[in-house]
Parts: structure tokens; sequence; C-alpha cells
């Protein structure tokens, strides 16, 4: 009726999401993957945060691991192999209101995507990695990944890897305007999804290794410090990640570690002999290049066209 509000203008409702609104397919991941531990920390996550479907992406590359944005009920995009930094940033710097995550794999991130990941840690734009890190390359059957341990036999290398392996964590604190870098592993729920959470409160990139069991072609690489939780080091510290008292309890083996000292970040990063988690390296007064790349997202077709019309005349004989 004229003079009425029509319901078409009226508030949208109070939304709540439960965890049914962030599952979509079925996972094929092997039974006891390490991957399916992740999936769950980060439904719990966008369940506890309340983020909208529609106002959050996951995007991947190629690999075991990258087949996370077919589970998630939220806007996803399966890339190609390497190409999913890009790719986030790409959507970052025309749709700064989403919520952004990343999942990628050690060959996808540290062999043909390193490129990339190395210039994504540097634009510091806003969004959760997630790098799985299995030791192999898992979807291609058993193939020396860039963080295989020396001496593993894998199908490449069946009398094992010649080379030592590049170290994520050591490689990320090189990187110039890395703001947040942490590891954690994918057996551990509470340090898990505490490490995701700090994560994605962050402001920047923040980088997160997580040591994921693959029960297939590496099967016995975690067993040692699944078996004794001292072979883990938990890297504690008021600026740090808070797992609570469930994580204290669970690892005692600790060290104060101030996140701010990047010499000390890299020599607790070399340790091989236990597992450190925590939060290595934090710098909240990193640039942040979608401030500047995603300038001009809200202009109109028509001004776009005329700024493009204008910068050809340049070009005029």
């Amino acid at each position: 009726m004229l003079g009425l509000k029509s319901d078409w203008l009226a508030e949208p409702k109070p939304r709540a999401f439960v965890l049914n609104d962030y599952e979509g397919g079925q996972p094929r991941w092997c039974p006891g993957c390490g991957d399916l531990a992740v999936l769950n920390a980060a439904q719990k996550l966008c369940r506890d945060e309340q983020l909208a479907p529609e106002k959050t992406v996951f995007v991947s590359g190629i690999g075991c691991s990258s087949r996370f944005p077919h589970y998630m009920k939220t806007y996803g995009f399966h890339g190609l192999h390497g190409r999913a930094f890009p790719i986030a940033c790409g959507v970052r710097s025309r749709r700064p209101d989403l919520n952004i995550f990343v999942a990628t794999g050690d060959g996808d991130c540290c062999s043909i995507g390193a490129g990339h990941w190395i210039h994504a840690l540097r634009y510091n734009m806003k969004m959760v990695v997630m790098l799985f890190d299995n030791h192999i390359y898992g979807l291609t059957k058993k193939q020396t990944s860039p963080t295989t341990v020396k001496s593993y036999s894998s199908n490449t290398h069946p009398d094992g890897s010649f080379l030592s392996p590049i170290n994520p964590i050591t490689v990320s604190l090189g990187v110039t305007n890395a703001s947040f870098i942490a590891q954690t592993v994918d057996w551990n729920p509470a340090h898990l999804y505490a490490t995701l959470k700090a994560g994605f409160e962050h402001s920047g990139t923040a980088f997160i290794r997580i040591m994921q069991r693959c029960p297939h072609f590496t099967a016995d690489m975690f067993t040692p410090f699944q078996n004794d939780p001292t072979k883990l080091l938990l890297m504690k510290h008021e600026k740090g990640i808070d797992g609570g008292e469930v994580v204290d309890r669970y690892f005692t083996n600790q060290v104060d570690h101030d996140p701010t000292n990047r010499a000390k970040a890299y020599e607790l990063a070399l340790h091989e002999e236990e597992i450190p988690i925590g939060l290595f390296y934090y710098n909240p007064n990193a640039e942040h290049y979608d401030q500047f790349s995603r300038v001009g997202a809200g202009m109109s077709a028509a001004t776009k066209l005329e700024a493009v019309e204008k910068q050809l005349e340049h070009f005029l004989v």
C-alpha cells in the first residue's frame, strides 16, 4: 500500500551460522589424512567467528590439500599448480570485504609456486595461508617434494632423496615485510585451532606451516613426534599463540620466545630433533600492499572505460 514500507525494504534478519553451513562436499582424502583435521579446524573457526559463507573464500592450487575449497560451503577457487597466491592476492585487491584463506601443499607452494609464495609474503595482504606439509607429493603418488627429508625413499628417489629439504619457516623469515609466521601440527586440534584463529585475527598475511600426516605415503614420518609430545617445542609468549591450559599441559617442553625477535625465530626454526610449534615471527608494522592495489575497486564501468580511453589517447599520432 502507498505510504507503507514494503517487505523488500525491511532490514535483513540476523543470521546465526552452525557447522553445517560450512560443510561442503564429502571429503575424498584417505582415512587418517591430516587434511581432515585442518578442515574440521577451519570449519569450526568459520562457525565461531560467524563468517558469512558468501563473504568467505578458500583458494587453492593443485595437490591433495588443494581440494580444500570443494569441502567448504563457501566461495572457492581451485586454481592451477602453484598459482594459489596470485589468485588470492587478486581477490583481496578487488574484494577487500571478503575473508580469504589459502590452502597449499609443500609441492604446490615450495616448488612451482615458490616465486608467488615469496612475493605474497612481501605483499602482506590480509589472508590466512595454510601450508599443508607432509614432506611428499601425495596426489601424484609419492615423489620427492622440496621438503622431503634427506635419504627418504620415494618413487623418484628410490635410494633416498639426495638433497637436504627446504625449510619453509627459514625461507619465510628471510622475506622482506613478512608479518606472521607460525607452525603447528594436525594431530593436536587445540593448538591447530588456536594457530588458525590467531592467523585470522592478524591484519596481514598469516603464513602457517602445518605438519600434516599422510597415512599412505609418509605414514612413519611424524610417528615419533606423535608418540612423544616432548619432541615438540612449544613457543610461549604474551604476543604469541595462546592454546589454553590444554595445550600447556600437553606440551611440557616449552621455551619463552618473543615473536618480534627475528634472529631468535630463525635459530628456533633450525631445530631438527624437535618440532617448534607456535608463533615464530610477528611484525604488526609491516606494510600492506592491498591498500594500494584495491584503489579504484569501487569505480563504475563507465568511469573505468573513461579512464582507459584517456590513457589510450597518449598513443594517438
